[in-house]
């Protein structure tokens, strides 16, 4: 077992770390173990150990967005957003609808949360890479801030909460 001091030390990663915390306990209560979601948050703790602060917000980091990304797809709650997640259209994605359980079209977003393209190709890079490849991503600050809204809509949406985290 680790103490994982250099995160608890450095309040960047600390930040981080606290959010990643909360998503794990809220979305996998103590009384429903999940192996792969222990798992996800050791290798997590690992790299957030090595974790060089950012210039943004510890909520934007490409590290806490992918593994909050992991967790929605460990919980079932995975954000479709290869294409229309109402009619499946696969060009002019507009949005991204909780409801829908992914992105939407401009055809079909009446309501939607906007996303762009860099949220869309910002998500997709999470997804597609490992934890240690966060960074890797090409995540822009636009595509940050969108992932941690599709993210915090899935939350509200799905789990019927907000991560008291995020809002710091």
């Amino acid at each position: 077992m680790q103490s994982h001091r250099a995160s608890r030390e450095q309040p960047f990663r600390l930040n981080v770390g606290l959010v990643a915390a909360e998503a794990m306990l809220r979305l996998f209560p103590e009384q429903e173990a999940n192996e792969r979601a222990f798992r996800a948050l050791a290798r997590f703790l690992e790299l957030l150990d090595e974790l060089e602060p950012g210039p943004g917000r510890p909520q934007a980091d490409p590290l806490v967005l992918s593994f909050q990304l992991k967790l929605l797809w460990l919980a079932g709650y995975l954000p479709h957003v290869t294409s229309c997640a109402e009619c499946g259209a696969e060009t002019g994605l507009a949005g991204y609808s909780p409801r829908a359980g992914g992105a939407v079209c401009g055809n079909c977003a009446n309501g939607a949360l906007p996303l762009s393209r860099e949220g869309v190709l910002g998500i997709e890079g999470l997804l597609r890479r490992p934890l240690a490849e966060a960074h890797a991503a090409g995540v822009t600050p636009r595509g940050a801030r969108e992932a941690l809204g599709v993210i915090a809509a899935s939350y509200e949406y799905h789990g019927g909460f907000r991560l008291r985290t995020l809002a710091s």
